[in-house]
């Protein structure tokens, strides 16, 4: 999965600096763009359709999600319940054997994982002295605050304004690509004229290329497509994709006369749906390698295996992930969501500012501001690419276990800082340093709720992660999968499927694995299949059920994002919504992997093999 604790992560944080970004450019975008909001897919006329059975399915799940309280007072209650259910739990002697080798981390000197009851002395004990750490101890609340420092100058400087502004009318100006004739022409222009014209060539540009092109270049193809595929790759950015492309996904839908939940769902079924795919190694990579090769060793003390070793599968993975999403948002979920409201939005989108062009100065700015985004790459670069690389781990010269993507927070902070910094010197908008220190307080001045969602669900996280009653599930279930005694490549549906429910109730990938690798991996290895392909299968449960369930850390920020277009918006809309990605996510991947790992008998990744031999 990702990141550790669980939901509110970051609740209020992002959705009410989005909404003053939103009064700039964002607002009633139906009113002021050259184009025409585009009716249900599949449905020109805009006339209501019969819901299909799948439809009303999801219909059910959103009424019954959108029956529990209010956010705050749902994590209020889980963390009570929690109390409750250590206490009982306890009382009937709830346990189960640690599969981890003697001497692991956090292994018990017996080796048995037993309930630790929280209602009774030393429970409560543990609760009072803890409950203020619990808070402030909680990772997603400084996450998303340092990052929002940052984004808060670049709001108050105008440049994400006027860059979304420059993006969302570039959409909006596209035009048909067509077979441009040689007359007229001169130079490079008339050469691939001429090559266009070939005869021959031309049907086959007139009747495939052509058309191939203008249906992904449509702009509202175009920015789906890109948007989930920028989510998949921000994974190697850690939280950027939470913090930023979520947030700016929604507020582009909204520019470009489209449904603002569809862009956010698209972009968080790429960012947290997609999490096992990528073009790049991630900062998870190397955590799960470990955790697989000390489980491999539990049968074969020699194996090793290194980061790598599910590349190849990941880059597929990642145009697949694109290609679904992309068809879910546009078949599924802006159909059912259906025309935007306005009206239900949260008293902050009220305002009606135009999308009116980019100023000259405002061009100048976005100028300054992409010249002063190479400077800090250029430095970020240098700081981590050399071999004396400041940003470089220490002790073993490595970039992966490196300051560079543990403090990936603060680059983020800087990344917005600067620019937004500079777009403000160039144009007028910032002065002086108390320009700069207004945004940042302005970014800081709407967390009211956020902060009370965070406190509640910080302590349901630390409670359940005191009572042990995560790792006990997990184990109960993964006794389940061995007493079935599945052989043969079918092996791994059942895998997957209880990878997937394990996912809803831990919320750390690493953690997920540490508990139920040592049970797998030699369990698969024993009927000839390599860690690494037992990898791999792993990471497709572990991520396509992110999306549906609130023990994820950033699902808190999602919903309070959400929020702000539909206040009467509930957790059961957000899981309806994210539902049909989660299904067809994983439907496609497992048969990716299968056809991948026994359909080609391709490797998963470099020096990975198949199947295991002793």
């Amino acid at each position: 999965m990702h990141t550790p604790p669980w939901f509110a992560s970051s609740l209020l944080v992002i959705p009410n600096r989005i909404c003053l970004i939103q009064r700039q450019y964002s607002l009633s975008p139906l009113n002021h763009l050259p184009m025409q909001t585009p009716s249900p897919e599949g449905n020109p006329s805009g006339q209501p359709q019969k819901k299909s059975a799948f439809t009303r399915f999801l219909d059910a799940v959103e009424w019954l999600g959108n029956l529990l309280p209010h956010p705050v007072t749902l994590f209020a209650l889980f963390a009570f319940g929690v109390v409750l259910l250590s206490g009982v739990a306890d009382y009937f002697g709830l346990s189960a054997i640690d599969p981890r080798p003697e001497g692991a981390r956090g292994r018990a000197p017996d080796g048995v994982i037993e309930v630790v009851s929280l209602l009774n002395g030393d429970g409560l004990r543990r609760i009072v002295e803890n409950l203020v750490t619990n808070f402030t101890g909680f990772v997603p609340l400084g996450t998303v605050l340092v990052a929002l420092l940052g984004v808060g100058v670049a709001e108050k400087s105008g440049l994400i304004s006027a860059a979304i502004r420059a993006l969302v009318l570039a959409a909006a100006s596209f035009r048909v690509l067509e077979i441009p004739s040689v007359e007229g022409k001169s130079g490079l222009r008339k050469v691939i004229a001429l090559y266009l014209n070939i005869p021959g060539l031309r049907l086959i540009h007139e009747k495939l290329v052509f058309p191939f092109l203008n249906f992904i270049l449509e702009p509202r193809r175009l920015v789906t497509v890109t948007i989930v595929f920028a989510g998949v790759v921000s994974n190697t950015a850690s939280e950027m994709g939470y913090v930023v492309l979520v947030p700016l996904a929604a507020v582009i839908f909204l520019a470009l006369g489209r449904h603002p939940l569809a862009g956010l769902a698209a972009a968080f079924a790429g960012v947290s749906g997609g999490y096992s795919a990528n073009l790049l190694i991630g900062t998870i990579d190397p955590l799960l390698a470990g955790i697989t090769e000390e489980a491999a060793r539990l049968i074969d003390p020699g194996y090793t295996v290194h980061p790598a070793v599910n590349w190849y599968f990941m880059i597929a993975s990642t145009f697949l992930i694109t290609a679904i999403g992309t068809f879910v948002t546009l078949k599924i979920v802006e159909p059912k969501l259906g025309p935007y409201d306005p009206s239900r939005a949260s008293e902050d989108l009220s305002d009606d500012n135009s999308m009116e062009p980019v100023t000259a100065r405002e061009k100048h700015g976005l100028k300054m501001a992409g010249l002063a985004v190479l400077g800090v790459s250029f430095a970020i670069f240098m700081s981590a690419y050399p071999e004396w690389g400041v940003l470089r781990n220490p002790e073993t010269g490595d970039v992966l276990d490196s300051p560079l993507l543990r403090g990936m927070v603060a680059l983020i902070f800087v990344f917005f800082l600067i620019p937004g910094y500079v777009y403000g010197r160039a144009t007028g908008t910032m002065k002086s340093d108390r320009d700069v220190i207004e945004g940042m307080a302005k970014a800081m001045s709407t967390l009211g709720l956020y902060i009370v969602l965070v406190f509640f669900a910080a302590q349901f996280v630390a409670f359940f992660g005191w009572s042990n009653l995560g790792p006990i599930v997990a184990v109960k279930g993964a006794d389940f999968l061995v007493a079935i005694n599945l052989t043969g490549p079918m092996v791994f549906v059942p895998f997957i499927l209880m990878c997937c429910f394990v996912n809803l109730m831990l919320g750390s990938a690493s953690a997920q694995w540490a508990i139920t690798a040592p049970i797998f991996v030699p369990m698969l290895m024993l009927i000839g299949y390599s860690p690494e392909v037992i990898q791999a299968a792993y990471r497709i449960g572990d991520s396509t059920t992110n999306i549906i369930t609130p023990m994820m850390s950033y699902f808190g920020l999602i919903l309070a994002f959400a929020t702000r277009y539909d206040r009467k918006l509930g957790i059961g809309t957000i899981i309806a919504t994210m539902l049909p990605y989660s299904m067809f996510f994983l439907i496609g991947w497992v048969l990716l992997f299968y056809l991948w790992v026994f359909g080609l008998g391709l490797p998963v990744g470099p020096g990975s093999p198949t199947y295991y031999i002793p």
